[in-house]
């Protein structure tokens, strides 16, 4: 069931008309539909339920702490690539036992801290990685539990930005080197292997590459058993796409199927970290049109919302479904949607057909709670926007929009100004 439909000709998210979050909130706003949340966190659960697996949501793709709290109420842990985001799961109550660790950079501070809060692994994406986290281990008295993460050069077929299982990423040890690390990681102090981990990309919407990339590192297991090194984590990533546009990315329970055929004479809990997946379709941007413009033949729709706010069409020429919060246009038009940034990238849909807004009108754009509010900023000083979650036939507020007086907190004027 799609949580965001029109009654009558008003656009609704649940039960609650969106004109009416926009008359008390303002505009623009996130909002995010409990229900969508949790549909889909159980869809991706569910389709693993006869194997041992965890469900470790990708905080990137939304860190709002509602979200969070969302997932692990329903019994999910966190892949996070930052302390911060640690710091953001552990506020909305994750178990540390549940928290896997990636990103290429971590930093000592980072290590130590998820090493004292007891995570579950770190994904590591590095020789010195690998290093530096046995000797920060090392000195605090701390084990730490690691997957290698390994690149199995199996191309994805998705947006090169958004690609990184390819030998050339800068992701992950590729799988020539990660034999040695094993054999490596194994010998040195403070050291738990205890996981192989992968991640080949974003929004793929073929299961084939995952299965590829899976039967790749069933080879790497079978060595490293060999050598007396029995690994008890499969972390088999996120990545799993959804539908923006005409995309018929795979439905979790296929998914699941694919990749428990996979992995079933392994004898391996699966860890997954789905992001988009669970978070893209539960979250709309709605945003009010300022102004229309129509020069020679080329007509554009003035927005209050930007590139600040939702960066994906700029950065990614990325689709993003546009709907009228109130359907009393005057048919369609092909137009730009650009918003108030001074910047000639600074567009939400460029050369599309959509409804022709007037000004005042309400605009939603769909899918967008994933890297949405996550990706925004406050550049040309725009504070950046309210997020709203809707349960039922109410909702709350669960980020307040940034005041001007919010831009420039902890900044200080130099002394010898």
């Amino acid at each position: 069931m799609n949580h965001f439909q029109y009654k009558g000709n008003e656009l609704f998210a649940e039960d609650v008309a969106l004109k009416d979050i926009a008359a008390q909130v303002g505009t623009p706003f996130y909002a995010y539909s409990h229900a969508t949340l949790t549909r889909h966190f159980t869809a991706f659960d569910g389709a693993f339920a006869d194997v041992p697996h965890t469900i470790c949501y990708s905080v990137k793709a939304n860190s709002t702490q509602s979200v969070l709290k969302t997932f692990i109420n329903l019994g999910g842990g966190v892949d996070i690539v930052s302390g911060g985001e640690l710091y953001r799961a552990l506020k909305a109550g994750v178990d540390p036992g549940k928290v896997v660790y990636s990103g290429v950079g971590k930093k000592d501070d980072e290590i130590e801290y998820a090493l004292t809060t007891g995570i579950l692994m770190f994904n590591v994406e590095s020789e010195q990685e690998l290093t530096r986290i046995s000797e920060i281990a090392r000195r605090t008295g701390k084990k730490a539990g690691i997957a290698i993460r390994v690149n199995p050069d199996v191309d994805p077929g998705t947006h090169p930005y958004i690609t990184t299982g390819l030998k050339n990423a800068k992701f992950g040890i590729t799988i020539d080197r990660a034999m040695e690390e094993y054999t490596r990681a194994a010998t040195l102090p403070g050291i738990d292997v205890v996981g192989i981990d992968m991640h080949i990309g974003s929004q793929l919407t073929k299961v084939n590459p995952f299965v590829d990339s899976i039967e790749k590192l069933k080879i790497m297991i079978a060595r490293l058993r060999g050598q007396g090194i029995d690994l008890k984590y499969f972390d088999c990533g996120g990545g799993l796409g959804i539908q923006y546009n005409e995309e018929e990315p795979p439905v979790p329970a296929d998914y699941g199927k694919e990749i428990v055929n996979a992995t079933k004479d392994l004898g391996m809990h699966l860890v997954f970290e789905p992001g988009r997946n669970l978070v893209g379709n539960a979250g709309i941007l709605v945003s009010k049109c300022l102004f229309t413009k129509a020069r020679d033949d080329k007509n554009f729709i003035m927005i209050d919302a930007g590139m600040n706010d939702l960066a994906r069409p700029a950065l990614y020429d990325s689709f993003h479904g546009v709907q009228a919060v109130k359907k009393d246009q005057d048919g369609m038009i092909v137009a730009d949607i650009v918003g108030p940034i001074c910047e000639s990238g600074d567009f939400l849909v460029k050369g599309r057909e959509v409804p022709m807004f007037r000004q005042g009108d309400l605009v939603a754009f769909m899918s967008a709670g994933a890297y949405g509010f996550a990706m925004s900023s406050s550049y040309n000083s725009r504070p950046r926007v309210a997020e709203v979650m809707v349960k039922g036939d109410r909702f709350e507020v669960v980020r307040e929009r940034e005041t001007i007086e919010d831009l420039i907190k902890g900044e200080k004027m130099a002394t010898f100004l």
